[in-house]
């Protein structure tokens, strides 16, 4: 990957917004800082106020694997498209996924609440989706350890994924981000996207994007990530909101 912000990059940039792109982003460690505590994520006043102008510029998508009430109060300006738990949860499409295969693992996490409370696990629920994060565990390691060993024997309409201090439970059929960018680029009357992300699942992403495409991942964290491009951190994002609201601008 390359830097975003060096010449090459800067180039890949204005050519995408030539394009006249779907500009599409995740949530977590993207537009919102990584915080301690997940209910505490928002996305800041300054940022919202520069989202808001690209929405009025061209279409824009968050594409999170929070659930689509749970982000929505956390953005600050109302973009286009939210597509919720990681693809599955899009409310401008109709799916007949059968959450019920959540139901045997929900069970069980009920019976062992207070174990997975005593190893610093929280349980998130989001209908769609099961997320065991362990961020606030004394021992994150045997925290992980925890999970593992309870999804080991998982059914197999279900999979699993990591992501930073959390692993989550999908539907096997259900969408994937990829899936979810591809149909918002086609939905919003786009040939190409822009999309910004910085987890295990915006690869999904990367590795769907078509050759004009641009991606870019926020952080090195990831050395085989399959995006084109990278920034250091969150803290670049701003720097990357200005960038495209000057060059759609002057277009």
């Amino acid at each position: 990957m390359k830097h975003l912000f060096d010449p090459e990059g800067r180039r890949a940039l204005q050519a995408a917004l030539q394009a006249r792109p779907l500009l599409a982003f995740d949530f977590d460690g993207t537009l919102a800082p990584i915080v301690e505590r997940a209910d505490d994520a928002r996305v800041a006043a300054e940022d919202a106020q520069r989202l808001d102008a690209l929405s009025r510029l061209r279409p824009v998508a968050v594409v999170t694997g929070r659930s689509v009430a749970d982000v929505t109060r956390r953005l600050g300006f109302s973009p286009q498209f939210v597509v919720g738990n990681h693809g599955a949860e899009d409310p401008g499409r109709v799916r007949g996924l059968d959450v019920s295969a959540l139901d045997d693992l929900r069970g069980r996490l009920a019976v062992q609440a207070a174990e997975l409370y005593a190893a610093g696990v929280q349980v998130e629920d989001k209908r769609f989706s099961l997320a065991l994060h362990y961020r606030l565990a004394p021992d994150r390691a045997r925290a992980l350890a925890r999970i593992e060993a309870l999804l080991a024997q998982l059914d197999p309409r279900l999979r699993t994924f990591g992501g930073k201090c959390v692993v989550n439970v999908v539907l096997a059929s259900a969408p994937d981000k990829g899936d979810a960018v591809v149909s918002l680029v086609r939905r919003a009357g786009c040939g190409v996207a822009v999309f910004v992300g910085d987890d295990v699942n915006d690869e999904a992403v990367f590795v769907r994007a078509l050759p004009d495409w641009l991606t870019v991942r926020v952080g090195r964290d990831e050395p085989d990530s399959r995006a084109g491009f990278f920034l250091d951190g969150h803290a670049q994002m701003q720097a990357l909101l200005d960038l495209m609201l000057g060059d759609l601008r002057a277009a």
